[in-house]
């Protein structure tokens, strides 16, 4: 088990008056079964007239709110203490990859047709066949198929190298594949298209890891960042999560928020403003563990 705490600041500054705004935040650690949120906070400045918390439809709990009077500056600070451990279901199962695309065909399991709504494209994600060739190189097609996508993580961290700053969200996911560069929400948005180009469901998922100074150097404050990483189905089994950037199975360093089809599901912060012209936006991120961490060197 490893406690951390959490704190995640959003903070805009407008180049003219917002007359009111109303926001959407996945900012809130969900409790399953490898992690409960002992405690969350959230501090909206402007003071809200609204704010609800709700579950949304792929269950993550999100916290919408509304400033009705006017601001040049908009500021969201979420905290949490969160409590995690291992995944209780281990990465295992006897079906090879091609077992698993005949029982996605054929089942009428009701977990599994649920499952496929995880196979089709989204707002961020168009299958193809560049994608689909790209995964079986990397996945080996006789081996028990979780055992293929830990294998495939472990070889996409060795091939893609980590640049922070070289992409944005818009970037084209051929682009990243050429270069093969990026951070983890491009690694996570190719390799949810590479598995659904396949026919295999796959979700995106966004939460914290810690990340660490290089040795002999201090924390910066604010120098963590917000992760991502997949999460695949496998009949029978259920879903289990990888990590593409760090090349490994999630672990009990791992703090989950939100789940969804791809990032314009699970957006940290998003919303409608009244006016407001251009803005600056600073984002800082901590995550500090309550105990001695296990794990070094992981990239966000």
């Amino acid at each position: 088990m490893a406690e951390y705490s959490i704190r995640h600041l959003t903070h805009y500054t407008y180049e003219k008056e917002v007359s009111h705004c109303l926001n959407l935040a996945h900012l809130c650690p969900t409790s399953n079964d490898r992690q409960i949120c002992r405690e969350l906070r959230i501090v909206i400045l402007p003071k809200p007239t609204v704010t609800e918390f709700r579950t949304d439809y792929f269950g993550n709990t999100v916290y919408s709110f509304a400033v009705e009077s006017p601001h040049k500056v908009l500021s969201v600070t979420a905290e949490a203490k969160v409590s995690t451990s291992d995944p209780v279901k281990k990465a295992t199962t006897s079906l090879t990859f091609r077992e698993v695309l005949e029982k996605l065909k054929f089942s009428t399991d009701k977990d599994t047709l649920e499952a496929l709504e995880f196979v089709g494209d989204s707002p961020f994600i168009n299958r193809s066949n560049l994608y689909k060739n790209f995964l079986e190189k990397y996945l080996p097609s006789d081996r028990p198929y979780l055992d293929a996508v830990l294998d495939y993580v472990k070889k996409f961290r060795e091939d893609f190298k980590f640049k922070a700053g070289s992409t944005n969200i818009y970037t084209p996911l051929e682009e990243v594949l050429d270069k093969k560069e990026g951070v983890c929400q491009d690694f996570t948005h190719l390799s949810v298209a590479a598995f659904r180009s396949l026919g295999f469901p796959c979700k995106y998922v966004s939460g914290y890891i810690e990340t660490y100074p290089p040795p002999g150097k201090p924390k910066l404050r604010g120098s963590d960042a917000t992760h991502a990483w997949i999460s695949v189905y496998s009949p029978g089994a259920g879903w289990f999560d990888f990590d593409p950037t760090n090349g490994k199975a999630i672990t009990e360093e791992y703090i989950h928020t939100s789940v969804g089809r791809d990032f314009s599901d699970v957006s940290p912060l998003k919303g409608i403003l009244f006016g407001g012209g251009k803005h600056k936006l600073k984002v800082e991120v901590d995550v500090s563990p309550m105990g001695d961490p296990d794990a070094i060197g992981n990239h966000i």
